[in-house]
């Protein structure tokens, strides 16, 4: 499996025209009958087809603006994102501090990298997602020998959010170190060199392209170096259903449907669930067997 290529991206319009994405083509989709839709390719080798802004920016999961996916983008946008700060603390972290998130900006390059989104409900998008990886604040605060797992609180307020208390507090999520520090695991702050919205996780969001979308925490206010493995949100919430590690597999289904294709968001058809979301070369030496299921929920 090829690693997935990435693009310099600039706006929408140039995105979506540039010569070397049109010379290339978007490949066509190969189609099979299954179980009355179509199943298309999702080769790795294939160039991604972006999903529209206007898409991504309208089906959303995030539940303290509502349940309904279209919810949080009709929510009144109450979430003040600037100024915004990010704190970065816990025993693992010998530089412990509070920043900034304009503070951030200025000391890190944003990059530009377009990836799969998969959502544990069968669903997925490509994003052209802006950003900062997650390695270099996690190197920037010092980790120690306790530093074993990171852990993220995001932001959970009544003021702002309508839907704050959904959980019974903030929302959590949990990466261990090594998953922290790999190349692919992305603070995100826009997608198509817009800054996110509200809906989307502003002011700034993780991005795991290898894992189901609810392992992506929005609107983080916290990053904790921590030495235990930290129960994150929809682990307490149903753990038969939502594991700690949730690496896109389809060969593990969820209790309650299929995992072995998704649904394209825009597009009409299926296609076939790659394994960790067709990033396997870059993701899969962090893990042990493919059947050990503890993986892959």
């Amino acid at each position: 499996m090829k690693p997935i290529p990435h693009s310099m991206i600039t706006s929408e319009h140039n995105f979506r025209n540039r010569r070397h994405f049109i010379a290339s083509g978007i490949a066509a989709a190969i189609t099979l009958p299954l179980a009355g839709s179509l199943l298309a390719s999702a080769d790795a080798s294939e160039p991604l087809k972006p999903t529209p802004l206007e898409t991504i920016n309208s089906y959303n999961n995030y539940y303290e603006f509502g349940f309904e996916k279209s919810d949080p983008s009709e929510a009144a946008k109450t979430l003040i994102t600037s100024p915004w700060t990010v704190e970065i603390t816990g025993a693992g972290a010998d530089k412990k501090g509070a920043y900034d998130l304009a503070d951030i900006y200025g000391e890190y390059a944003i990059e530009s990298h377009v990836h799969r989104f998969r959502c544990v409900e069968a669903w997925s998008m490509v994003i052209p997602w802006n950003g900062i990886p997650l390695h270099k604040l996690i190197t920037a605060a010092q980790p120690n020998s306790r530093a074993k797992y990171v852990r993220f609180i995001t932001a959970n307020d009544k003021t702002q959010m309508p839907n704050a208390d959904w959980s019974g507090g903030p929302y959590t999520e949990g990466l261990t170190i090594e998953e922290a520090m790999n190349p692919l695991a992305l603070l995100a702050t826009g997608i198509y060199d817009k800054p996110l919205e509200q809906q989307t996780g502003a002011p700034i969001r993780l991005v795991l392209p290898w894992k189901y979308g609810f392992k992506s925490a929005k609107s983080i206010v916290r990053i904790e170096l921590v030495e235990q493995m930290p129960k994150t949100t929809w682990w307490q919430q149903n753990p038969r259903e939502y594991g700690f590690y949730a690496n896109v597999n389809p060969d593990h289904d969820h209790p309650r449907w299929s995992q072995g294709s998704e649904r394209v968001i825009g597009e009409y058809g299926r296609q076939r669930t790659q394994l960790y979301n067709g990033y396997a070369n870059e993701v899969a030496h962090l893990y042990g067997a493919l059947s050990d299921r503890r993986y892959f929920y």
